[in-house]
């Protein structure tokens, strides 16, 4: 095997409660990059922080994310099933498949999520945000209210459960679910009843729309089920992958807008004023804190020698990406890098939503909502302020989800609607 010039000494441990994502990035980019790593529950791996490393690697055609076929210690049994983070890599659906295999199983989410029915999805994404809008108008203007959990959490469930056709008595169980599935400070146990209890809320999903059909995304995976398309496991992982990623990239990327314009009031105020257009306030929140830090696993089908670095991938070697340290990196972005700047002329060279055939299907449906929310949110409450120090802000024990446990806010006195 070639020699490898970036692996010195031992594996960095990454932080499971994931206390500061960006310092780690940084701590992770000074050793190259891609650097060797443990996961949380003593599984080692790359951590790849360089977006043009990322990129190269995002479209190798000896780079895979099946576990099944192409991890040798996953393969061999030498996983311990209660890997905590063992989810990621045990599901069978788009975001876990490679090659033929995977455009089967994106093929129907892609149509699904198309740009002409994303877009056709405005007018219902401004009547659900004017209705949050409404409850929170309820708040007295000097309350402290969690924006997260009553606006950005609440916002893209309500969004993706219409698409999906998710009928109302469950949506507060697949509120609840969703977080334990991106948590990475969980114990064994913890970790192995998240999707138990995810997979029960799938299977009544699936019930449900068998008796009750209608015009949505789970009517026609069920279909395609009937027809032999899909597998029982296939049916249910790929509404796992809608539901958990279809939510949690877009209530971060709200999270983290609305306390990047917060914090930098002018900035804000080129934003509500029109002189920068909001879709540029998204890429570059996109790119400051992007909303799925390290995405896991994926996996060298045979040794893969990266030219421009010297970086070597031996056969069998399970990647990282690290998307939070490449939207910082300062080849790209300058060393301003870890600056919000909406002025930025680099914002969308950010790798926020994936590059290459696992580019996220729902990217333009996040953009969209929350270019509406933001607009409409600081337009009703223009006195919109944080009700704590940015510094006491929690981020979420997750290295792969970033964004907060809470978003504490003064609302101010509501404009009328």
């Amino acid at each position: 095997m070639t020699a490898n010039p970036q692996v010195t000494g031992c594996p960095y441990a990454l932080d499971p409660s994931a206390a500061d994502i960006h310092a780690e990035a940084s701590a992770l980019r000074a050793l190259g990059p891609a650097a060797r790593v443990t996961l949380p529950g003593g599984i080692d791996a790359w951590s790849v922080t360089d977006p043009h490393l990322i990129r190269r690697l995002l479209v190798h055609p000896h780079i895979s994310k099946d576990a099944h076929q192409h991890w040798p210690a996953y393969v061999r049994g030498e996983i311990p099933a209660d890997w905590p983070l063992r989810i990621w890599v045990d599901v069978r659906n788009a975001l876990t498949a490679h090659g033929a295999e995977h455009r089967r199983l994106r093929r129907p989410l892609a149509a699904a999520f198309s740009t002409r029915r994303v877009r056709a999805l405005a007018p219902r994404i401004e009547e659900i945000t004017a209705a949050l809008l409404d409850e929170l108008a309820t708040a007295a203007p000097d309350e402290t209210v969690d924006l997260r959990a009553r606006f950005a959490w609440r916002l893209p469930l309500l969004v993706v459960n219409s698409v999906l056709g998710v009928p109302d008595h469950l949506h507060d169980a697949f509120r609840d679910g969703i977080g334990a599935l991106f948590a990475t400070d969980l114990t064994p146990e913890e970790a192995a009843e998240a999707p138990v209890r995810f997979y029960g809320l799938c299977g009544e999903l699936i019930a449900h729309k068998r008796e009750n059909p209608g015009d949505d995304v789970t009517t026609a995976l069920v279909a395609s089920h009937a027809e032999g398309e899909l597998t029982d496991q296939e049916l249910a992982d790929s509404l796992m992958l809608l539901i958990g990623a279809g939510h949690e990239t877009t209530v971060n990327l709200l999270d983290h807008s609305v306390v990047d314009l917060l914090t930098h009031p002018d900035q804000l105020a080129l934003a509500t004023t029109g002189q920068t257009p909001w879709e540029q306030v998204v890429e570059e929140a996109l790119r400051h804190e992007a909303p799925i830090a390290t995405i896991l696993l994926r996996f060298a089908v045979h040794e893969v020698v990266d030219d421009p670095t010297g970086v070597v991938f031996a056969e069998g070697d399970a990647i990282a990406i690290n998307y939070a340290a490449a939207g910082r990196d300062p080849g790209v972005h300058g060393e301003d890098a870890d600056l919000f700047d909406i002025g930025r002329a680099a914002s969308h060279e950010h790798l926020a939503f994936g590059h290459g055939v696992h580019l996220c299907v729902g990217a333009e449906l996040a953009r969209i909502e929350v270019c509406i929310a933001l607009a409409a949110l600081f337009a009703r409450f223009p006195g919109l302020r944080l009700a704590v120090d940015p510094d006491r802000l929690r981020p979420l024990p997750s290295l792969i989800s970033n964004g907060h446990q809470q978003l504490p806010v003064v609302l101010g006195a509501a404009a009328a609607a």
